[in-house]
């Protein structure tokens, strides 16, 4: 977004500021003064512990351009431009919704339980092949960040790829209704959030919720092997579809796959005979790509320009990402984010990799599984096989649930629980590893494995 200030107070509709500051340029929005940009309107907010108002001077000596202020948090600042509002998070939403409106780029909206920031950053890199694009930064997909990111919508962006999350009803609703999304697209339904929604079927409910933003001519790309998402489909109406996923039945899925250590290679339903390669490692980013190819098709992509795009994209970290290990080892960092759903995903792409070495895997606790994160931690112990894994090593209370089950089936010594012992944890990974070898990184935010991960490499 780039307005003066006296059409940021129009959008508003509130008081026009000093007419001394009507043509002042806004560029963007901040609510951070270490990241704020120069020309960035200040969004200052009045919390329980940290008051907003009280770093507006820095804001400005950092650039900023203009700031809001909540009436009613003492007495503005004199000579600068300042817009008095009731309510901040009010105004910065109402600021996304109107620039939205006015604006002529698509949206392409993603969510789902797993895989949805690899899917934006692979719909985004596609795209930008053709198209001039912006996608969601970091993990800026809530009630705050979403807006942001749409104010930092450049004016001749072509297609801006937003990510929504959740962990609650109605908070995907809220979101679409701003970014109003040409296309909407949903990864999958796993387990996270199953303490705040209650169960699988809650989850699908709450992402379905993104279809309710889609313009008259919008369109959904889903998970077509998910029997909640179909059933979802066939009861909503309203906008058009389109299933993505492995099996037959759906409208777009690949006739081969082939799996190596540097990603897959991709062989569709098509007419054009062609196959796409997706650097990307891990079977379950097969789907991913999937709605990625989906969505670049529609918007009228060829396949060549397709697997160009594939070839630049660049992937947020701690997503199945291949880092070199200081003994030579191979460490895939999958640290960012685990369900079961994700954690079986994960796992399996290690039980399948082609190498010399021997298999280690790292398993952390998975957090916000509700009343039965122990069935679900145990059912992941249960899976695992001596076969085709080398050695387990857990971490974090509920890691040890997964110990305790693999215990059971691998050899004395293979299985190692490490509590919430980090130090230890590294000590002993440090002494085990060898040159050759794959370690399989996988935990839940809280976690913080890419502490083991630096220590390694």
């Amino acid at each position: 977004m780039k307005r003066t200030l006296k059409q940021v107070a129009d959008m508003l509709e509130i008081n026009s500021p000093d007419t001394a500051f009507h043509d002042v340029v806004i560029e963007g929005a901040s609510i951070n003064t270490r990241t704020i940009k120069k020309g960035n309107l200040f969004i200052p907010f009045k919390g329980e512990k940290v008051d907003g108002h009280q770093y507006v001077d820095q804001a400005f000596e950092k650039g900023a351009a203009a700031t809001l202020w909540q009436d009613g948090a003492g007495t503005p600042p004199a000579g600068v431009p300042v817009l008095v509002v009731k309510d901040p998070e009010l105004a910065l939403q109402k600021l996304a919704r109107i620039y939205r409106q006015e604006a002529s780029f698509k949206v392409v909206a993603i969510t789902g339980s797993n895989g949805k920031t690899t899917t934006k950053d692979m719909i985004a890199g596609i795209l930008s092949h053709s198209f001039k694009v912006q996608k969601t930064e970091g993990n800026f997909n809530n009630q705050l960040g979403l807006p942001l990111t749409l104010l930092d919508v450049k004016e001749d962006t072509e297609v801006s790829v937003l990510e929504m999350g959740m962990s609650g009803f109605r908070q995907i609703a809220f979101l679409t209704e701003l970014a109003q999304p040409e296309i909407a697209v949903i990864t999958n339904i796993g387990e996270s959030h199953l303490q705040d929604l209650g169960s699988r079927e809650g989850i699908a409910k709450a992402k379905f919720e993104i279809t309710e933003g889609l313009s008259e001519e919008g369109i959904l790309f889903y998970y077509g092997d998910e029997p909640l998402l179909t059933g979802l489909v066939e009861k909503a109406p309203g906008f058009q579809s389109s299933s993505y996923g492995y099996g037959e039945s759906n409208d777009f899925s690949p006739k081969r796959i082939e799996m190596s250590e540097d990603g897959s290679r991709i062989y569709l339903n098509e007419e054009t005979d062609e196959w796409i390669d997706v650097p990307v490692l891990g079977k379950h980013n097969v789907l991913n790509a999937l709605a990625a190819i989906k969505v670049a098709l529609h918007l009228g992509m060829d396949t060549t320009s397709i697997t160009q795009g594939f070839s630049q994209m660049k992937l947020t970290g701690m997503r199945m990402e291949k880092v070199d290990g200081a003994k030579g080892e191979i460490i895939i960092n999958d640290a960012y984010n685990a369900s079961p759903t994700s954690m079986r995903a994960a796992i399996a792409f290690a039980e399948e990799v082609r190498g010399q070495g021997r298999k280690i895997l790292l398993l952390g606790d998975m957090l916000e599984l509700g009343t039965e994160e122990e069935v679900f931690h145990r059912e992941i112990g249960k899976e695992l096989s001596p076969d085709k894994i080398d050695y387990v090593l857990t971490f974090g209370d509920r890691g040890q649930w997964i110990g305790e089950e693999a215990s059971k089936r691998f050899p004395k010594g293979r299985v190692r629980t490490f509590g919430q012992n980090k130090k230890e944890l590294i000590s002993i990974l440090q002494k085990l590893t060898v040159k050759g070898d794959l370690l399989l990184v996988k935990g839940s935010r809280g976690m913080l494995l890419e502490e083991v991960v630096e220590a390694l490499k």
